[in-house]
């Protein structure tokens, strides 16, 4: 099963202030606020909701199409994700603009001030998925993650005209699509991907009941944090698969975008939606006990000692043949 995930390409620059930023603000002052901190760390880590999908699914052997667009300076990325498993054939460099970047300072209360450059995301609204089928031999899903808003619509409307099936995943997204947007971007979808929060605003948004959004979708998969997953679909029993435990709590980015690595590769491996989940819960698990989103390693033996304590020898007998 070939699966292409689309959405953003980014790094991270991620500094910390060792003071508070309220300490440096006067209220009197805020309309002409002019401040320089000195930081005392700085990490870059390679990020994008695309990217960070196809990462794990390169982890496990699924060898995902990376779809996005990026910059110049993509060159020491591409080949990260090159050694890990991913296609990167079809990222499109723009010729003018630097790859996203988000720039981030976390004071000592753990306020944040930051900025997010689009840059070269914006230019993902002229990549044509016919292209990357043809290239690729077909695809059977696309992954139509948080983008440039526009290149989520194209997408999702090229898959319509073209009856490929494709997955909805809107994520940071939603909080600027309007109700008539996410409407024409979830209609018709196999899976309806979101977290909890996000289930709700969805039907805040489009004004469907949940049993409205059930039934103009295959299946709605909705992650609920601690609690592991649900996988509905119209007329069939939900399942819910819980969380593998953990070793530790280390830092939570990245989190869903492990888990759809983890569904999406079992999708492709051709096992059921319980089974893909839990691949999904543990690929999460592993990324929530690493600082960043793409630093974690999988080890074959440690990945199904865990995942059989978690989820039982029959699970794990299903899975071990497909890991890479």
């Amino acid at each position: 099963m070939r699966i292409a995930v689309t959405g953003s390409i980014a790094t991270d620059h991620l500094m910390t202030f060792p003071g508070r930023f309220a300490d440096q603000l006067v209220a009197d002052q805020l309309h002409t606020v002019s401040l320089s901190f000195l930081v005392d760390t700085l990490d870059v880590r390679r990020g994008g909701v695309g990217a960070n999908i196809c990462f794990g699914m390169g982890q496990l052997g699924t060898s995902p199409v990376l779809v996005g667009a990026a910059g110049a300076d993509f060159d020491e990325y591409r080949a990260w994700l090159d050694r890990h498993g991913v296609d990167t054939a079809s990222v499109r460099i723009s010729e003018v603009l630097h790859t996203a970047r988000f720039v981030c300072t976390t004071d000592a209360d753990h306020n944040q001030i930051g900025s997010f450059y689009t840059g070269a995301m914006s230019e993902a609204r002229l990549i044509e998925l016919k292209s990357v089928a043809d290239r690729v031999g077909g695809l059977d899903l696309v992954l139509i993650g948080a983008d440039d808003p526009e290149a989520m619509l194209r997408h999702t409307e090229e898959c319509r005209s073209r009856a490929i099936p494709f997955a909805a995943d809107f994520s940071q997204q939603i909080a600027r699509m309007s109700g008539e947007e996410i409407r024409i971007l979830l209609d018709g979808a196999a899976y309806l991907f979101s977290n909890e929060y996000e289930k709700g605003l969805i039907e805040s948004k489009t004004g469907w009941s949940d049993e409205e959004i059930l039934a103009r979708v295959g299946h709605r998969v909705t992650t609920l944090g601690s609690r592991g997953v649900r996988i509905e679909a119209a007329g069939e029993p939900a399942i819910e698969v819980g969380c593998a435990e953990e070793e530790c709590k280390t830092d939570p980015t990245g989190v869903g975008d492990a888990f759809r690595a983890g569904f999406l590769s079992g999708l492709s491996w051709g096992v059921g939606h319980e089974r893909a989940a839990q691949v999904g819960c543990m690929l999460a698990t592993l990324v929530i006990e690493t600082v960043g989103t793409q630093e974690y390693t999988l080890r074959r033996a440690h990945f199904m000692e865990r995942f059989t304590k978690a989820y039982g020898d029959d699970a794990a007998q299903e899975v071990r043949g497909y890991l890479a």
